[in-house]
């Protein structure tokens, strides 16, 4: 069989970019002769993502980009770090600058931290001075004083006015394009793709701009870019398009859409039709996941920790039913920074959700795409390998000296990989431990070694192996649960981070130990119980996963490429 041959498309979902070079009225952090704009560790440990090695991060991947001769860069949503406008532009200009110099071509979508409703929103951040002692930065000048500096440009525009920086890069028409259309039809004016979304009580009623836009960039190749943000206005009293007057998209996703965007829906239907007549080979790219990118493992962490983000953001199964009916075959997903593929089948056909991780969280990755006329082969490309910023991490030796802490492990760390290891230890000290699981269970775990965890389960020595007594009982639990998280955000990525006797002994809790998710009952024993099932259905997850996938875009297809 002759396959029609179309260009790579790389993938980069969640590059959060911050600059650390970014004038936001204040010195910044003064590390090897160069003044920083570095925000803080202590913000830093809290967060799902960083922040200062996102430039960095970005421009690595770029590299790898240019090294594969990749032209087709698709942006998967959260490009920017909060929305900033002195970010977003700055962003833009680096963009810009790598189009000219290496012809490549970008096609962005915006998710839910790079835009907010109508009129925007305020953010305030915290950020190192002299010496690492923090500063905040508003964009609300009414926080001015007081340790708060007034900056403007920290402020995150709204719907179209957000749009406008990053205007070069799919969201409106170019000679260059084969063909370009919105879900409104071929015009890409701002004034023309507005649709009308009410609060529940019908109060209030605006006219948003909808982003969403298919490009054909080469012959017979369409990208299907969906602009998946829902803002609906709340029941209340508010003043025109404020802040405070609507729903934050972080957690709607595709199960907001379906009843407030219902139109995409029918575009995406029409437009996979059209695909399928023409023969055009079809790629959908939304910023939220479509398929649970998780793929059930997740119900573990509901029967632990009841309603986190994660099981909020957890796509419905009308969702799925959605995509099927409308003969989608395959989707781009970020915004949970996971790595995953998760399929689904019916008599309508096969649906497969490839969820992107992202740039600024373990483990940092990208996807290029090699699509040929019936399928796609998707490959994997890791930065773990990638050094860090010495100076970003003397700034965070600083920090710590100046409130009187000690190091933490990341700040020693000689590859990203090792760095963002690190820092889902110390995210899971400082917010999933506190924020997420019970209160009592986490003050009993905290302290243990895994023997002890073992022990409270069956007794003392009692399940392991004479090879696994030693280890469990120098191995802190805090270790196990940093690589527990990993495991459930890297997949098979994770497995190469993480030492083999590790896993050899979580395999064995898993298998002796552990419960499949259920009622709580309030004990230690059965947390235990459930939280190591959960790892074992990582591990699955883990050894089952490939760094290159397959995905045929029609039915009963036997032949693929080499």
């Amino acid at each position: 069989m002759t396959y029609r041959s179309f260009p790579e498309i790389a993938v980069i979902a969640d590059a959060h970019f911050h600059d650390t070079d970014a004038d936001f009225g204040f010195s910044g952090i003064r590390i090897g002769g160069r003044a920083l704009t570095m925000r803080s560790w202590s913000d830093t440990r809290q967060s799902t993502r960083v922040f200062n090695e996102s430039a960095g991060a970005l421009y690595a991947a770029l590299q790898k980009v240019e090294k594969r001769g990749i032209r087709h860069v698709v942006l998967l949503g959260d490009y920017s770090d909060d929305g900033q406008r002195a970010t977003t532009e700055k962003l833009a200009d680096i963009l810009q600058r790598h189009s000219r110099d290496h012809g490549t071509a970008f096609y962005a979508l915006p998710g839910n931290h790079d835009i907010f409703g109508l009129r925007g929103r305020h953010h305030t951040k915290e950020f190192l001075t002299e010496a690492g002692r923090p500063i905040l930065v508003s964009s609300d000048a009414r926080l001015a004083g007081n340790g708060t500096v007034f900056s403007d440009r920290m402020y995150c525009e709204g719907y179209p006015e957000g749009l406008r920086p990053m205007a070069n890069f799919g969201f409106f028409r170019k000679p260059e394009y084969i063909h370009w259309e919105s879900p409104f039809g071929s015009s890409d004016a701002e004034e023309d793709r507005l649709y009308e979304v009410a609060s529940p009580d019908g109060r209030n009623c605006y006219r948003l701009m909808d982003a969403s836009y298919l490009v054909e960039p080469a012959s017979g190749l369409w990208l299907l870019m969906i602009d998946a943000n829902v803002f609906e206005p709340l029941d209340g009293a508010f003043m025109h398009g404020e802040e405070a007057a609507f729903t934050d998209s972080t957690a709607g996703g595709w199960n907001a859409m379906l009843r407030l965007k219902p139109f995409i829906l029918s575009w995406i239907g029409d437009v996979t039709r059209r695909a399928t007549h023409l023969g055009k080979t079809l790629l959908v790219f939304s910023h939220y996941p479509a398929l649970d990118p998780f793929d059930g493992a997740c119900e573990a962490e509901k029967a632990l920790f009841g309603e986190t983000n994660v099981v909020r953001r957890t796509p419905r199964r009308e969702v799925e039913d959605a995509f099927c009916a409308a003969d989608v075959h395959v989707h781009f997903s970020g915004h949970l920074h996971v790595e995953g593929v998760t399929r689904r089948s019916s008599d309508q056909g096969s649906f497969t959700n490839i969820a992107v991780p992202s740039l600024v969280a373990f483990p940092p990755a990208f996807k290029v795409i090699r699509p040929w006329h019936h399928g796609v082969v998707i490959d994997t490309v890791e930065l773990a390998a990638t050094s860090v910023d010495h100076r970003l991490l003397e700034g965070y030796r600083l920090e710590t000296a100046a409130s009187h802490e000690n190091g933490e492990a990341a700040h020693a760390a000689e590859t990203y990989g090792d760095f963002l290891r690190a820092h889902k230890r110390a995210l899971v000290i400082h917010r999933y431990l506190p924020k997420e699981w019970p209160d009592a269970i986490a003050a009993s775990v905290l302290p243990m070694r895994v023997a002890q965890a073992v022990e409270c389960l069956a007794g003392k020595g009692k399940g392991l192996t004479p090879s696994s007594v030693v280890l469990a009982e120098g191995l802190p639990m805090i270790e196990l649960i940093a690589d527990w998280y990993c495991l459930r955000q890297g997949a098979h990525l994770a497995m190469a981070h993480i030492e083999p006797e590790r896993l050899a002994l979580y395999r064995l809790l898993a298998d002796r130990f552990g419960l499949e998710p259920g009622a709580q009952d309030g004990s230690l024993p059965r947390f235990l119980g459930i939280f190591f099932g959960a790892l074992g259905a990582f591990l699955d997850r883990a050894t089952n996963g490939r760094n290159s996938v397959v995905v045929r875009l029609e039915r009963d297809l036997q032949d693929e490429p080499a």
